[in-house]
């Protein structure tokens, strides 16, 4: 059974399989979230290149027209006009485009997807941030290049915050921490981190976790640090959705930290709109 999200997110068809698509995107750009069911949920990663296929049949574009990346856990970003010529994808973990003829499109198994659109010139993006990427700030890198590239304005963007591993499963070190410590106001530290697993009705932690939280550990919430970063750039709040769905909690989902190395790969997958629509 699948899990229930945010009331503003939706489990709808999409081809052949169950995808979450968020309410308010959902007028404004083609996208979604896939499952553990699709074939990308459960290939490996020699079989990953064949199940994109399925991906870009869902969105409606030929598998040449979904643009991809080689997600490296940073901040760069690509600006998507043609798909990529080459055998090996773009280092990137950031896509934006104007071109409604083409899908972008980033994998997780626990870190944030975030797609975003701009109700006035259809311009669209999709982010991967895990924890190294939430610290080189890839929201605000993605909200920039949509202003650099189209003249998007912040107030215009509508964005979506896919399933991730949530405070309730997430056990981070001091490594991760620290991290944010430099790189971030110390007051902003205790909405992200909390010394103690956060489950919810709708999120139950996994098994397997510590009993008692571990000396110099926390559990970190990635996917409120998103939302902070957008509000922080110019998002309205009512403007950023998150799904509230943990990865790590919900066997309907991948999660790298559930099932470590087997884990399959979720896919965030959006479409710019013409400005004209």
């Amino acid at each position: 059974m699948l899990p229930q999200p945010d009331e503003g997110f939706a489990w709808a068809r999409t081809g052949e399989f169950d995808a979450l698509v968020c309410r308010a995107l959902e007028p404004l750009a083609p996208h979604f979230f896939t499952t553990r069911a699709w074939r990308l949920g459960f290939a490996t990663p020699a079989q990953r290149e064949d199940a994109w296929a399925d991906v870009a049949a869902a969105a409606n574009v030929d598998p040449n027209r979904l643009v991809r990346l080689h997600q490296v856990h940073g901040a760069a970003v690509i600006v998507a006009r043609e798909p990529a010529r080459t055998a090996e994808l773009p280092a990137a973990d950031i896509v934006v485009a104007a071109d409604p003829s083409l899908a972008m499109a980033i994998q997780t198994a626990d870190c944030v997807p975030l797609l975003i659109a701009d109700r006035r010139t259809g311009a669209a993006a999709a982010a991967h941030a895990g924890w190294r990427g939430i610290v080189a700030r890839v929201p605000q890198v993605a909200v920039a290049a949509m202003q650099r590239e189209f003249g998007s304005r912040p107030g215009d963007l509508v964005a979506a915050i896919g399933p991730s591993v949530g405070a309730c499963c997430y056990e981070v070190g001091r490594e991760v921490r620290d991290a944010f410590a430099a790189s971030f106001a110390i007051d902003e530290l205790p909405r992200w981190f909390s010394e103690a697993p956060k489950p919810t009705r709708r999120n139950p932690s996994m098994c397997g976790l510590p009993a008692i939280p571990r000396d110099d550990h926390w559990y970190f919430d990635g996917a409120a640090a998103v939302r902070d970063q957008l509000e922080a750039c110019g998002l309205a709040g009512g403007s950023i959705h998150a799904a509230d769905i943990c990865t790590a909690s919900h066997v309907e989902l991948c999660s790298y930290r559930r099932d470590g190395a087997a884990a399959g790969r979720i896919a965030g997958v959006i479409r710019a709109r013409s400005a004209r629509d």
